[in-house]
């Protein structure tokens, strides 16, 4: 379980992308200026690829990755190859974890030990991106992941670097559509029968700049928000989503 009491002075530097590729584009494209910026203090950034989308291998993801970090020259390396994933973190100068199944991620972050290290080198200034599954752990847990439980994780609690989940991709109603099942809009609202944490659905090209307490929502694109209770609501690009919580 996650230790919540550690000391840390809260100099969090975080982005939180929806998607890792946005329509015709190519992968991390869209994101190469804020990724620069990010990574700006660092030649080397830690990958982590345990959400193997499409079950692709560790080693494929990561070269996959490592070809879009290149464009921003930076070397990516893959915490798999590394002989203490432990020790990676703590010595990481920044880390990047993409998206793929949040499941087996979070699996994964428990089975190799890093969940709560990674945690608390966040706060403590590490610079940090997910894009999807990536970003489904900064939120509180990873009850609102759009994911299949292909794996049973020990434990549904996430980084915690966020006062709120993340629903990435997040869709809205199409009217014209024939399909039957529920949206989004009614899946979250089923997760709020049970549980009040707020949730913020991320639609494609966008995601949340975090600096230290400081939330806010990037691209061009607005954001939903869901809270226990309430009528959901719509947030513009530009908006501090710290005061909303």
């Amino acid at each position: 379980m996650l230790n919540l009491h550690f000391r840390y002075q809260n100099m969090k530097n975080l982005l939180v992308a929806s998607t890792s590729t946005v329509f015709g584009g190519n992968y991390l494209d869209y994101l190469a200026e804020e990724m620069a910026s990010l990574f700006h203090n660092t030649t080397e950034v830690l990958f982590i690829p345990y959400a193997r989308p499409n079950g692709i291998s560790h080693d494929s993801y990561t070269a996959k990755a490592a070809e879009a970090f290149s464009k921003i020259d930076k070397k990516l390396i893959g915490i798999h190859t590394l002989p203490n994933p432990e020790t990676a973190i703590r010595q990481a100068k920044g880390v990047f974890t993409g998206g793929g199944n949040t499941f087996l991620l979070v699996a994964q972050l428990y089975a190799n030990q890093v969940m709560q290290p990674l945690r608390e080198a966040i706060f403590n200034g590490l610079p940090y991106m997910g894009t999807s599954a990536g970003s489904n752990i900064c939120g509180v847990t990873m009850q609102t992941t759009n994911d299949m439980p292909i794996v049973y994780p020990p434990s549904f609690k996430t980084l915690g670097t966020l006062p709120f989940n993340i629903n990435p991709h997040y869709l809205d109603p199409d009217p014209t559509s024939q399909h039957m099942g529920e949206t989004r809009e009614t899946r979250i609202k089923e997760y709020h029968t049970q549980n009040t944490v707020p949730v913020v659905g991320l639609r494609e090209g966008s995601w949340l700049q975090v600096s230290g307490d400081n939330i806010v929502l990037k691209g061009t694109l607005t954001a939903r928000i869901f809270q226990q209770n309430k009528e959901p609501f719509e947030v513009e690009t530009g908006t501090a989503l710290t005061t909303l919580f």
